[in-house]
């Protein structure tokens, strides 16, 4: 197989170029895993204009949820949500034990590929205490269809002028027939300027990608539709990151996310 994507394979099937005033509803819903939380404390701050989606952290902005993830902060747009009742352990991404639903979330699948490419061009937040991240988790109708596929992951402290490590890979949460592959892939490439992530999922496994080269595979593939999850997380002092918290707002500035299904 080659060491590119064949595009020629592939329609567009998802086109966010944030050319609008504000984010597409039919694309994105702009809560952090509300059913854990609340849509009103999980509520990402971004800002979006001329091709540009800017998402912030804000000083004054709260922990999504105090309960769970103790001072974490995050914004977050995702393509999907669900969950049971109020008080059952029935939600995406269970990513700690003992979870309980404390907002119940109407079922929306908005944008949840099976197979596929998806990207997206970004520029990574240089901030120490942040993490940027596009990632893909199981829209969970089923309580084992929950794995991940992270298309980037990049934390401000792992990233200079010219070198960063981009974590990528699959992880299983209750997933049993994924093993955890996950990895924090070198680069020497300034990823605090605009560059383009990528991978290729098919039944045979996936492939990562930047600014266009094959960087890493695995023969791994969830099987079942997945929705994206598009963010920065701030981990402040007392999440156990030193030094100070520095200046705000912590920004990730984002110029599209694309999705192609297979011709």
């Amino acid at each position: 197989m080659p060491d590119t994507i064949d595009y020629a394979r592939y329609e567009l099937e998802f086109d966010a170029d944030f050319s609008g005033p504000d984010l597409d509803p039919a694309q994105w819903l702009p809560y952090y895993l509300p059913q854990w939380s609340s849509r009103e404390t999980s509520r990402a701050r971004y800002e979006v204009g001329d091709g540009l989606l800017t998402l912030r952290i804000d000083a004054d902005q709260p922990p999504w949820s105090t309960e769970y993830d103790g001072s974490v902060r995050v914004s977050n747009l995702q393509t999907g949500v669900r969950s049971g009742p109020v008080g059952s352990t029935s939600g995406q991404h269970p990513f700690r034990d003992s979870l309980l639903v404390r907002e119940a979330q109407t079922e929306e699948r908005l944008y949840a590929p099976r197979y596929g490419v998806i990207e997206v061009r970004a520029a990574a937040s240089p901030d120490p205490h942040s993490m940027v991240a596009l990632w893909m988790i199981g829209v969970e109708d089923e309580p084992e269809h929950s794995a991940e596929i992270c298309v980037m992951e990049i934390f401000g402290r792992e990233a200079t002028e010219a070198s960063a490590l981009v974590g990528m890979g699959v992880h299983p949460f209750n997933d049993p027939a994924i093993i955890d592959d996950f990895a924090k892939v070198p680069v020497d490439v300034d990823v605090r300027d605009f560059r383009d992530y990528a991978v290729e999922w098919s039944p045979e496994g996936v492939r990562f990608f930047i600014d266009g080269s094959l960087v890493r595979s695995t023969s791994q593939s969830p099987d079942y539709p997945m929705q994206l999850m598009l963010d920065i997380f701030h981990f402040p002092p007392d999440a156990g990151y030193a030094g100070d918290a520095g200046p705000y707002p912590k920004e990730f500035r984002v110029q599209r996310v694309r999705g192609f299904r297979h011709v």
